[in-house]
C-alpha cells in the first residue's frame, strides 16, 4: 500500500520588540512593514504669556499648554506618515501668541492658547486656554478646543472676583490635566499654571503640558511639565515653557511705563511606539495517514 506523506509546510512564528521613535522636531515616521498598530503621544506647543508695551500696572495671564493626546491608533505598514512638531507661542513687549499644533499618524494636538494682555487683548482658546489679566479681559480661555474625547487640555483661570485692579493676580494658563488657578487680590497673587500629565511611552515618565504661571506681586509658579513661572516684582518678564514639553509660558508683571514680554511657550513633542515583528521560518512533514487516523479517533492534542 503507497504511503501518503504530506508536503512540507512552512509554520510561521515572530516575536515582537517595541520601538520608540521620538521627535523633538518635524520628520517623517516610515512604518515596519508588518506593523499595523502604534502607540502615540502628540503635544503641541504651549501659548505665550501675556505681555505688555503700554506701561500700566499689569500681570499677564499664563499661557495654555499645548494640547495632550495620548493612544494607540491603526497605522499601514511600511507607509511614511509626515510628523508635525509644533512650535511654542512667541512672545514680545505688547505681543503675544497661541502655540502650534502637533500632529503625525493622523492624530493632531491643538496648540495652547496665549495669555491675556494690556487693556484688550483676550486670552485664547486652544488645547489648554491661556489665563485672564487683571485689566482688561478677566477670563481665562478654554481648553481642549477643537474638542477630542478624551479631552486634551482645560481652561485657563480668571482674575481673582472678576474685578479689573491693579491689585487683582491674574489667572495661571490651564494644564492637561488641571485647569489654571484663579489670581489673588490681598495680597496680589497670580494664578498658579494647571499641572500637565505625565507619559512613559519613552521607556520614563515624563510630565508633559503644564500651564504657565500669572505674572503678579507674588507671581505664579509654572504647571509641572514645562509651565514657566510668571514675572515678579518689580516689572519681571514670564519665564518662558520649557522646550519639548509643550508648557505654557509665564506672564509679565508690569510697572508704569515699562514694556515687558511674557515667556514664550514651549515647543511640543511627537513619540511614536510601534512592535517590529521578526519572523522566523520553521518546516515540519505531516504523515497523511497519522492525521487522518487523529481525525477519526478525534484525538488532537
Amino acid at each position: 500500500m503507497a504511503r501518503l506523506i504530506g508536503a512540507a509546510q512552512t509554520v510561521s512564528t515572530g516575536t515582537q520588540a517595541a520601538v520608540s521613535n521620538t521627535f523633538n522636531s518635524s520628520g517623517t515616521l516610515t512604518t515596519a512593514t508588518h506593523t499595523h498598530t502604534v502607540t502615540y503621544l502628540v503635544v503641541a506647543g504651549g501659548g505665550a504669556g501675556g505681555s505688555t508695551n503700554q506701561g500700566a500696572f499689569e500681570n499677564g495671564g499664563g499661557g495654555g499648554a499645548g494640547g495632550f493626546r495620548t493612544g494607540t491608533t491603526p497605522v499601514t505598514g511600511g507607509t511614511a506618515y509626515p510628523i508635525v512638531v509644533g512650535a511654542g507661542g512667541a512672545a514680545s513687549a505688547g505681543s503675544s501668541a497661541s502655540g502650534a499644533n502637533s500632529s503625525g499618524v493622523g492624530i493632531t494636538s491643538a496648540g495652547g492658547g496665549h495669555g491675556a494682555y494690556q487693556s484688550n487683548v483676550t486670552a485664547a482658546n486652544g488645547g489648554s486656554g491661556g489665563g485672564g489679566a487683571n485689566f482688561g479681559v478677566l477670563s481665562g480661555g478654554s481648553g481642549n478646543t477643537p474638542p477630542t474625547s478624551p479631552s486634551q487640555g482645560n481652561n485657563g483661570g480668571t482674575v481673582a472676583g472678576n474685578i479689573a485692579s491693579p491689585n487683582a493676580g491674574s489667572g495661571g494658563g490651564g494644564g492637561a490635566s488641571a485647569a489654571g488657578a484663579a489670581g489673588s487680590p490681598a495680597p496680589d497673587t497670580g494664578g498658579v499654571g494647571g499641572a500637565g500629565t505625565a507619559s512613559s511611552i519613552t521607556g520614563s515618565s515624563v510630565t508633559y503640558a503644564g500651564g504657565g504661571g500669572a505674572g503678579a506681586f507674588n507671581p505664579g509658579a509654572g504647571g509641572a511639565g514645562g509651565g514657566g513661572a510668571g514675572g515678579s516684582n518689580p516689572s519681571n518678564a514670564g519665564t518662558a515653557g520649557t522646550a519639548n514639553t509643550g508648557g505654557g509660558g509665564g506672564g509679565i508683571n508690569a510697572q508704569p511705563l515699562t514694556p515687558l514680554s511674557g515667556g514664550a511657550g514651549g515647543s511640543g513633542i511627537v513619540v511614536i511606539t510601534q512592535a517590529e515583528i521578526d519572523f522566523e521560518s520553521a518546516s515540519s512533514c505531516w504523515d497523511l495517514r497519522t492525521v487522518f487516523r487523529k481525525i477519526v479517533e478525534d484525538d488532537w492534542v
